[in-house]
């Protein structure tokens, strides 16, 4: 019976690599939410939006975890760390840049962000103010957290339910090998060198005395 792979370092490693594109996203959805339709951002807040990231992060660390067939459960808690924190690592970053690029000069209404905004040193002014996401209080940061949650427990869910079938898909053919390995071992039948293949039929002790032919009256 061959060896069946758990998965767990192909599995965190797929899942990191797909953490960290994941959350090089959400900083560029962050960065440049000013361009997007005024509609989306103002719906319900931009919630929906920022929740359907959220979402899509969960898939996608979940498919990447999943698509090297993994069966150890280890990587459950993996995948919730991943998809949260690649949600947590995107904002912040955005966030980081954007608050940096608005202070370096004060205006109205400070221009929508682009790509040479994005640098160290814009990261480094506004760090402390994209912290403020997720270290105030709950009731002010509750969104923030929420947006983590709803990706941790995504992936954590998706990625229970490949495991699952993994295994159970593993635990069939291993018992399908166990039988054809036990058949192939199994020993043959005793039999005596003179011993017929068929035995004879028994006859009933009755016969013995009964006469093949009765005289008849």
């Amino acid at each position: 019976m061959s060896h069946k792979r758990s998965g767990l370092l192909s599995g965190l490693i797929a899942g990191l690599l797909a953490a960290l594109v994941c959350a090089a996203g959400m900083g560029m959805v962050v960065l440049f939410q000013q361009s997007l339709p005024a509609a989306v951002i103002t719906f319900w807040g931009g919630h929906p939006v920022l929740l359907g990231l959220s979402l899509v992060i969960a898939a996608l660390v979940a498919l990447a975890m999943g698509t090297v067939r993994p069966r150890s459960l280890v990587l459950l808690p993996f995948a919730a760390l991943f998809a949260g924190g690649a949600v947590a690592a995107g904002q912040i970053t955005g966030s980081s840049i954007l608050y940096g690029a608005a202070l370096r000069g004060p205006a109205p209404q400070p221009a929508p962000a682009d790509l040479g905004d994005i640098d160290m040193t814009n990261f480094n002014t506004g760090l402390q103010d994209a912290l403020a996401l997720y270290r105030g209080p709950l009731a002010e940061t509750w969104s923030a957290w929420l947006y983590v949650a709803v990706a941790a427990v995504a992936a954590f869910a998706l990625l229970t339910l490949r495991v699952t079938r993994v295994r159970r898909a593993q635990r069939a053919q291993r018992a399908e090998e166990d039988a054809a390995e036990a058949e192939e071992t199994k020993e043959p039948e005793y039999r005596a060198p003179f011993e017929p293949a068929q035995q004879p039929t028994p006859k009933s002790t009755a016969e013995l005395f009964t006469p093949r032919n009765p005289v008849k009256d």
